[in-house]
C-alpha cells in the first residue's frame, strides 16, 4: 500500500495552452495574386485612352452639320453682297454715262386741266367723286426715249383725304417729244366729315379750292437698242381750282417732279 502511494502521477494528455497572440486572427492579404491565365498590364495615366459615351458621337455629328450649314450661309451672304456691290457699280457707271455721254435731262411734268364731277357737299351720304386730269409730259432728250410701264398710280387729295385713284396708260415716248395723257381718277364711298365739307364749301365760295395731285410711274430709258432698269418717276402738283365742277378752271399750279437714274 505504501509503495502505491509513492508512485508518480500519470502524464497528462491535455494540449498545452496556446499563446495569447496566436489566438488573434491575421487579416487576409490585400495584394492577392491574380488568378491563373490572367495578365495585368500597368500603363501610365497619360497613355490611357477612354472611349467617349455613345451620345457624344451624335452631338459631334450635329455640331459638324451646324458648322457646315453656317459656313454655307456665310458663303452665300458673301456672294450676294459681292453681286449687289457689282450691280451698284454697274448702275453708277451707266448713270454717269447717261449724264456725260448722252447729255441726259430729266423729263418734266405738269397738269393742264382738271374736271370734277360727283362732288355733292350737301348730302350726308358717302360720295363717289370723279376727276378727269390731263397731264403733260415732256422728254427733252435727243438720244433717250422713255417707256412708261404698268403699275403706275395717280391720286387726288384734299386736306390729306384721298378723293380718288387712277393709273397712267403704259406708252413709249420718243426723243424730243411732248405727250399729253388724260387720266381718269375715281373715288367710291368717300366719307367726308362735317368740318371737311364746310372747308370745301367755303373754299368753293371763294373760288380757290386747293387739291394735291400725285403721280408715281415706273419708267425705263432707251438709248439705241439698250434699255435701263426700271426707275420711278414721281410727280406732285399743287393745283387750285375755281370750283368743283366739270367746267373747273385752274387758278394756279405748281409741280415738283423727280426722275433719278440712281433712285
Amino acid at each position: 500500500m505504501a509503495a502505491a502511494a509513492d508512485s508518480p502521477p500519470p502524464p497528462s494528455t491535455a494540449a498545452p495552452p496556446q499563446a495569447k497572440s496566436d489566438q488573434i486572427k491575421k487579416p487576409p492579404p490585400t495584394n492577392l495574386a491574380p488568378p491563373p491565365a490572367t495578365y495585368v498590364f500597368q500603363l501610365p495615366r497619360e497613355q490611357i485612352f477612354r472611349y467617349p459615351p455613345p451620345g457624344n458621337a451624335a452631338k459631334y455629328e450635329k455640331l459638324s452639320r451646324d458648322r457646315e450649314r453656317r459656313s454655307f450661309c456665310c458663303r452665300c451672304c458673301c456672294f450676294t453682297l459681292c453681286l449687289l456691290f457689282l450691280l451698284i457699280i454697274a448702275a453708277a457707271v451707266s448713270a454717269v454715262a447717261m449724264y456725260l455721254v448722252f447729255g441726259f435731262q430729266s423729263p418734266s411734268y405738269t397738269v393742264t386741266k382738271v374736271s370734277v364731277h360727283g362732288m355733292n357737299l350737301t348730302s350726308t351720304s358717302p360720295i363717289s367723286p370723279g376727276f378727269d386730269v390731263i397731264v403733260r409730259a415732256e422728254n427733252p432728250n435727243r438720244k433717250v426715249g422713255i417707256y412708261y410701264l404698268k403699275e403706275s398710280s395717280v391720286n387726288v387729295y384734299y386736306d390729306g383725304v384721298m378723293l380718288g385713284y387712277g393709273v397712267l396708260p403704259d406708252f413709249y415716248q420718243p426723243r424730243k417729244n411732248v405727250t399729253v395723257v388724260q387720266v381718269t381718277v375715281a373715288g367710291s364711298g368717300i366719307v367726308l366729315g362735317s368740318a371737311v365739307k364746310t372747308k370745301l364749301r367755303n373754299a368753293q365760295s371763294r373760288g380757290k379750292v386747293p387739291l394735291v395731285l400725285t403721280v408715281e410711274a415706273p419708267v425705263k430709258f432707251k438709248v439705241g437698242a439698250v434699255k435701263t432698269w426700271a426707275i420711278t418717276a414721281k410727280v406732285k402738283c399743287d393745283v387750285v381750282l375755281d370750283k368743283l365742277s366739270d367746267k373747273a378752271q385752274i387758278v394756279s399750279k405748281h409741280c415738283d417732279y423727280s426722275v433719278k437714274l440712281l433712285g
